[in-house]
């Protein structure tokens, strides 16, 4: 039986185990080091968006100084505040308020509660990692689908606690996986501090759309004028500023293998013919219902953008670690 990192806790009085065995396994395991970290995939969604945090950057100080020109605070201090306003990402009280607001997620049942409780203290115990830390949160929907968000958002949906125990561990230990990996934190911090440059550039789209409005020079000044700033940025930059061009794509990619790093990680728990099993019978029922075209039958360019990999990819490593033992 697995032990925790915090032994007091083991005298705790546990709740009946839930239907649907859950395979346990044997010996200690004390990994505390790993509770929370940063693989390589979590370092390249923050270096991909460093540009568009540096625009983020300028936008935000170029208001904060607007404002303090007119009478309002220093700019420092606006700018310094917004700078320091991510790591709001991992205050429990601002993850419940993202947690209902932006991720619409409710607090579980009873019923849930003991299901949901249960198996991750089994995962967690496996991972050595205090069950404890994380918030278990709950999706009204019909698909099996979890979500690792934030610091210590963990979110399943109401099908998916439906599942067998031991197949629900298997998709609970793959968000862990997001979430000690550094995925989860990683890639809300892109989300929020590329924010202000992703309005300014909407704002500048909506203000281009009306250049049809100007008389047939002045629209020919304005993308002549344009087009000079465009050329020159990319000169003086060595090409660097076309960089955010092709983030989505690069984005994509990091995305997919970070999916795959949260399969090894819940195949290294032991849980890799769970997590295959759920794959499987989901993407059978996608097939299902589907009516439009299936993941296979799009076009490459579609498949690139996609942020998972396809059911068969994973199922290929999934099957390669249950093969090797790990």
């Amino acid at each position: 039986m697995p032990v925790s990192p915090e032994p007091e806790k083991q005298a705790e009085a546990k709740p009946p185990r839930p239907t649907g065995e859950l395979p346990l396994r044997t010996g200690r395991v004390l990994v505390t080091a790993r509770q929370r970290g940063a693989d390589i995939t979590a370092l390249g969604c923050l270096v991909l968006h460093l540009p568009h945090a540096c625009a983020s950057l300028a936008v935000v100080f170029g208001a904060s100084y607007c404002v303090a020109v007119l009478g309002g605070p220093p700019w420092w201090l606006l700018w310094g505040g917004w700078v320091l306003s991510g790591t709001l990402v991992f205050h429990q009280p601002c993850e419940r308020l993202l947690a209902r607001r932006l991720f619409g997620l409710r607090h579980p049942t009873p019923e849930e509660d003991r299901k949901l409780r249960f198996v991750w203290r089994e995962v967690t115990a496996r991972a050595g990692v205090d069950a404890g830390v994380y918030q278990l949160w709950v999706e009204d929907s019909d698909d099996v689908n979890a979500m690792a968000a934030a610091g210590h958002i963990v979110g399943v949906t109401s099908h998916s606690l439906r599942l067998p125990s031991a197949q629900l561990a298997g998709v609970l230990a793959h968000e862990l996986g997001h979430h000690t990996r550094g995925h989860a934190w990683a890639s809300l911090l892109t989300v929020w501090y590329a924010l202000p440059g992703r309005l300014a550039w909407r704002l500048l789209l909506a203000l281009a759309s009306r250049v049809d409005r100007l008389s047939v020079g002045a629209s020919i000044l304005v993308t002549a004028l344009a087009g000079a700033l465009a050329v020159a940025l990319a000169a003086a930059t060595y090409g660097l500023v076309l960089l955010p061009l092709a983030t989505p794509w690069l984005a994509a990619a990091v995305a997919r293998r970070a999916e795959l790093r949260a399969d090894e990680h819940a195949a290294g728990l032991g849980f890799a013919a769970e997590l295959m099993t759920v794959l499987r019978d989901e993407h059978e029922r996608d097939r299902a219902g589907a009516e439009g075209p299936s993941a296979e039958e799009e076009g490459l360019v579609a498949r690139l953008l996609h942020s998972h990999p396809d059911v068969h990819t994973r199922l290929h490593h999934l099957r390669a670690r249950a093969a090797d033992g790990r």
